[in-house]
């Protein structure tokens, strides 16, 4: 076999493997919310298939998924959005009772890689908020916040007594 496409095909297949990876698995307080975020990195245009479930008490518990069957009481108090490369769920009316072990499983079709998983344990008291200005900066472009941003005195031809 000639080199120059064996070296081709290696590497073709070194990209394949390596097509997901969660980058970052983060929790907060959205008033009464918890929030759940699982970023993750895909270099394919396969589909995502995911799982939101919680460990207590020696018990995996599921949330939301659409890899197996999830618990009722939590699917009904939760929701989980999509976008690029960040997978969110939010658990409505978290109490102390929710606490435990969060885990995002991620597995990608025809990925060779293998189910993606992280865990993080959370505890009520000790979460932070949420920064609701950081969620919608990372969302929004910035010509847009430019233009939702609040006007100035100045930028409105006002003259600014000095």
């Amino acid at each position: 076999m000639n080199p120059t496409i064996s070296v081709a095909v290696l590497l073709t297949v070194l990209q394949a493997a390596h097509c997901q990876k969660i980058k970052e698995l983060s929790a907060c307080l959205l008033g009464q919310n918890l929030r759940v975020d699982c970023r993750y990195e895909n270099k394919t245009a396969n589909p995502l298939t995911y799982e939101f479930s919680m460990f207590k008490d020696n018990r995996k518990r599921v949330i939301q998924t659409t890899l197996n069957v999830p618990e009722n009481s939590l699917k009904a108090r939760s929701n989980v959005t999509l976008s690029k490369d960040l997978l969110c769920l939010q658990l409505f009316d978290f109490t102390t009772a929710d606490e435990g072990t969060y885990i995002c499983e991620l597995k990608i079709t025809g990925d060779y890689t293998g189910n993606q998983i992280r865990n993080i344990t959370v505890i009520k008291d000790k979460l932070e908020k949420c920064a609701g200005v950081s969620l919608l900066i990372q969302n929004t472009s910035w010509l847009l916040l430019l233009l939702l941003s609040p006007a100035t005195p100045a930028s409105r031809g006002l003259r600014v007594p000095v």
